[in-house]
Parts: structure tokens; sequence; C-alpha cells
């Protein structure tokens, strides 16, 4: 995969991504990472990239220009454009799948007040946010996005089994409680089953624990899961 990162401050991303199971995936080429400073697509001697909305306001918008400039000289057949900002759907494991099977990927990041209104249209295939608050700019959210995606890709994790048994990598269900040596630490315990050695306990187990955990912390999502399959019983009856 191909990745590239439009920013005014590529520097964050460049920290973010270039430590740990990503940093290694990038230096070994199994990602191509691509760090893209705006402002080398200006043509003024102060670099400008943004300047104040019309119409009135505080802060400042990204102007069109360089954004066009930018983009069209990044752009294939395989790209996908997307922007990074409050107004975009939430992000979730789910595109993060999508994405990591692009050949092409093109993250935008959102600064000040937003992007020019016609660089949002003409430029941008999505748009996407990790939440409801707003960030002082998108770099970060594109380092997050980014980190999602890259390690689902092929050789990027040490195991293939550890993107398919976390927190919904299987519907919308989070991970079971995890437990390491030793087996008794200040009195609390290791749960006996996965002690037992007896594997088919062991995953009976792990799946109670992933519906409970659910239940408890995020019992929106287990709506969602049953939302889904009413959804698709309903669809084999039409």
């Amino acid at each position: 995969m191909r990745l590239d990162i439009v920013s005014l401050f590529p520097s964050i991303c460049a920290g973010a991504l270039g430590e740990s199971i990503i940093g290694r995936a990038w230096h070994k080429g199994l990602v191509e990472i691509n760090l893209v400073d705006l402002r080398d697509f200006t043509h003024d001697a102060r670099r400008t990239v943004d300047d104040s909305p019309y119409g009135g306001g505080a802060g400042m918008v990204l102007r069109p220009e360089p954004l066009f400039e930018c983009l069209s000289s990044l752009t294939g057949p395989e790209s996908r454009v997307v922007l990074l900002c409050p107004q975009g759907q939430p992000f979730t494991q789910g595109i993060a799948r999508r994405y990591a099977c692009l050949a092409h990927l093109i993250l935008v990041c959102g600064h000040y007040e937003g992007v020019d209104e016609r660089a949002r249209q003409c430029l941008m295939h999505e748009e996407l946010s990790l939440g409801d608050y707003v960030l002082t700019n998108g770099a970060l959210a594109a380092s997050v996005v980014a980190d999602a995606v890259i390690r689902l890709l092929p050789g990027v994790l040490g195991s293939a089994d550890s993107s398919q048994e976390e927190s919904f990598s299987q519907g919308d269900l989070l991970e079971y409680p995890q437990y390491t040596r030793p087996v008794d630490f200040r009195g609390m315990g290791v749960p006996a089953v996965l002690l037992s050695g007896d594997h088919q306990r062991i995953a009976q187990w792990r799946a109670e624990q992933r519906w409970l955990r659910t239940l408890s912390r995020r019992p929106d999502l287990l709506q969602q899961h049953f939302d889904t399959q009413d959804n698709g019983d309903d669809n084999e009856h039409d």
C-alpha cells in the first residue's frame, strides 16, 4: 500500500508513525508512507495556505489553490482521498479494514476552520472524523487512522491472529479479558479455565466474556449488532 498524508505539520505524523510496529513496517517497506507538506504547493514568499472566510467569522480557512495543485500531483486511478475533519463520518474498525485493502490512500489533514468548500466538493471522496470533538489540526487524526490501517496490512503484526481476536474484529464485540504471569498477584488469581489446557472451554469462556464485557461497557454496540441481524433477516424475507 501507498499512503500519502497531506498536512501543514508533517513532522507530527513522522514522529507518531516512525516508532514501534508501524515504524518497523515503514522501514521494511511493508507500506510506503509519503508525508506531504501542503506549503510546498504555494507560490508566494510567505508560503500562504489559508485566508479569512468570506462572510466574516473567526479563524482561517485553507485556500483551494494549494489543495488542488497538491492532490492533482498525487492522485491516480486507484487513489482514495479522505479528508480528516469533525464533520466526517465516525472512524471505525470496519473502515480501517476497507482502507487496508486499497492500493493508494491519501489522508488530507484539515486545519484551522476547515477547507474551502470547492476543494471539499471536488477533491475528496469521503470525510472522516475520530469523534465528536475538535483537534487543533488533522495531523494527529491522520496518524491515528494510518496506524489503525497499517497494522492490518500483511506482515505488519507479529501474528496474523493478533488483529482477529481484538475488540471490533469479530462483529461489534469487545475483546475478552487477558491475563499473564504470575498466577497469583496480590491475592488476585487467574480464572481456572485459562489454566485448564481445555481449548474448547477456553474458547467458550472467551466468547462469553466478550458478550459480558460489551454489555457492561458498550451496550450501544450490542444494539447495533442486533439491529444488523434484524436487517439481515428482513432482507432474506424480501
